[in-house]
This record gives C-alpha cells, sequence and structure tokens, in this order.
C-alpha cells in the first residue's frame, strides 16, 4: 500500500507509528507478537509489527506526506480492514493498493488479485481478477 496526502507530523512520530500499526494489526484480527520501530535522521520511521499471522510493516517520508506499507498475512486476518485504520490514522488524501495472493497452494505463488487507486472521494479498480 501507499498512501499520499499524510499528515506530515505523524510520519515522523515514531511511538505514534508504533501505535496505530499495532491499531491497525488488531482491527484485522491479527495476533500481535511484538513490534520495533526506528527513527531515521534528519526524519522518516521505519517499523514492523510482528504478528503470529506474519507481519506489518511501514516506512515514511515526513518531508512529502508519503507512507509505504506491507500487510502480510494468513489465516483469517482481513487486511483489508487494517488498510481503513491506517489510511484514516495517516489523514491519507490517495491511496494505492495491490492485492498479491501468495502461497504454495496454487499453481502459480504469487496471484495479483486487485489493484485499487483512491484519490479525494474517488475508487478506481484497476484491475479485478486473479492473473492467468
Amino acid at each position: 500500500m501507499e498512501y499520499k496526502g499524510c499528515t506530515k507530523a505523524l510520519l515522523d512520530d515514531r511511538e505514534a507509528l508504533e501505535r496505530l500499526m499495532i491499531r491497525a494489526a488488531i482491527s484485522a484480527g491479527a495476533t500481535v507478537v511484538n513490534s520495533t520501530f526506528h527513527t531515521f535522521a534528519p526524519q522518516g520511521v521505519s517499523g514492523v509489527v510482528v504478528i503470529q499471522e506474519s507481519h506489518l510493516s511501514i516506512h515514511t517520508w515526513p518531508e512529502v506526506g508519503y507512507a509505504s506499507a506491507d500487510f502480510y498475512t494468513c489465516g483469517d486476518c482481513r487486511p483489508e480492514l487494517a488498510h481503513e485504520a491506517l489510511a484514516q490514522g495517516l489523514g491519507a488524501t490517495d491511496y494505492e493498493i495491490i492485492r498479491v495472493n501468495r502461497g504454495l497452494h496454487t499453481d502459480r505463488s504469487m496471484q495479483l488479485v486487485r489493484h485499487t487507486s483512491h484519490s479525494v472521494g474517488n475508487d478506481f479498480a484497476l484491475a479485478n481478477s486473479a492473473a492467468s
């Protein structure tokens, strides 16, 4: 996921981002195991929330109001709920999501499921089928 138009001060606040990412994981129904976040100089934060179902990560560029996040989950997690919590919490005006199913249970280990772009009140589904 990519988030643009985010609250710049939040993107440089390690503790607030960690709380937000943990809240996003819990929103998805994930079980949080641990988290670690790092603040860069002069700005920016990277962090990972380890969950029993895998992990969520984020990298921020406060100077441009941008954040990139990955939600790698399995089982009964609902990453779309984590996205909703994160987009709202970051104050994002725009986002782009690529959903890929991965795993050994398919003929191809990576399958594009959906590519969605949102810009100030408009949702655009760019792809909505499994890759063939």
